[in-house]
């Protein structure tokens, strides 16, 4: 069974969103939590939200019915990966009245966790 949690718009590129999502690509849930937790990476917050979601959104949509803290302990991170969201263009006075543009990157982040079972419809 698999589960999926999408954070949009972050205000962050996803180059650097990127290297925390190696790190927790193939953990446990509850392992993630835990490296996320103590990152000092600004990426880790999002990404944090965006993986309690996804088992959230597993215990509700199978209807589980179990503790989301005994469900993390359960599930894996399967897919983890960030995607380039909007570019905010912004310009800078720069020097004999030129400008220079500023390009404030969003990503998406997407998170799939599964517990290994297959689906049954």
């Amino acid at each position: 069974m698999k589960s999926v949690a999408r954070a949009r718009h972050v205000r962050q590129s996803p180059y650097k969103v990127r290297v925390v999502l190696d790190q927790v690509r193939g953990l446990s849930a509850a392992d993630a939590d835990v490296a996320l937790r103590f990152s000092s990476r600004r990426a880790a917050g999002p990404i944090l939200k965006c993986l309690r979601s996804a088992v959230a959104n597993m215990n509700s949509k199978f209807d589980l019915g179990q503790d989301v803290e005994e469900l993390a302990a359960e599930v894996t991170v399967v897919e983890a990966y960030a995607d380039e969201g909007l570019t905010i263009k912004r310009f800078r006075p720069r020097a004999r009245g030129r400008a220079t543009r500023i390009r404030k990157r969003t990503c998406h982040i997407t998170i799939v966790v599964s517990d290994g079972r297959e689906e049954t419809d």
